[in-house]
């Protein structure tokens, strides 16, 4: 991936050199030159196309930022009711994750996400513990996880 990405920096700079174009539209229109020819010849590497795994990371951001925002109002309603209805809980989350940066990365997802805590991680590292403010059925929530962010983190990195 990284020898995809300095060939298409070093097309764009040949392009701005044949122009005789240095400037930031010259330096993108040979970028965009750079990546269709790395994707036309996409077959010869044997890692794929790298702007698939770009576009897994900006998914996965993406995906992030919904479920902050969605996570953050449903906190933000339950600090704000008059009356507490909430069910907080510890649950064991098994992930089909293997990789400690996969594992690393799915952890601190679910920290940042307003009303989940990663607690821990099994020394094997293929279990969660998390702490969960409102735990209706620990299946879904399970579900939900693995549909979502372990889905997108295994899009960006294999």
């Amino acid at each position: 991936m990284a020898l995809q990405i300095l060939l298409n920096f070093l097309i764009a700079v040949i392009w701005m050199f044949l122009n005789n174009n240095w400037s930031a539209s010259g330096l993108i229109v040979g970028y965009m030159i750079g990546l269709a020819l790395i994707g036309l010849f996409g077959r010869f590497w044997s890692q794929g196309f790298y702007m698939r795994k770009v576009w897994a990371m900006i998914k996965l951001l993406a995906l992030f930022i919904k479920e902050l925002f969605k996570s953050s109002f449903v906190v933000i309603g339950q600090v704000l009711s008059p009356k507490l209805n909430i069910r907080p809980g510890i649950f064991a989350y098994k992930t089909e994750l293997t990789g400690d940066w996969e594992v690393t990365i799915l952890a601190n997802l679910i920290t940042l996400t307003p009303g989940t805590l990663t607690l821990d991680v099994s020394r094997e590292g293929s279990t969660l513990y998390i702490h969960a403010m409102d735990i209706d059925d620990v299946d879904k929530l399970c579900s939900d996880i693995r549909s979502t962010f372990e889905k997108a983190i295994l899009e960006v990195t294999r």
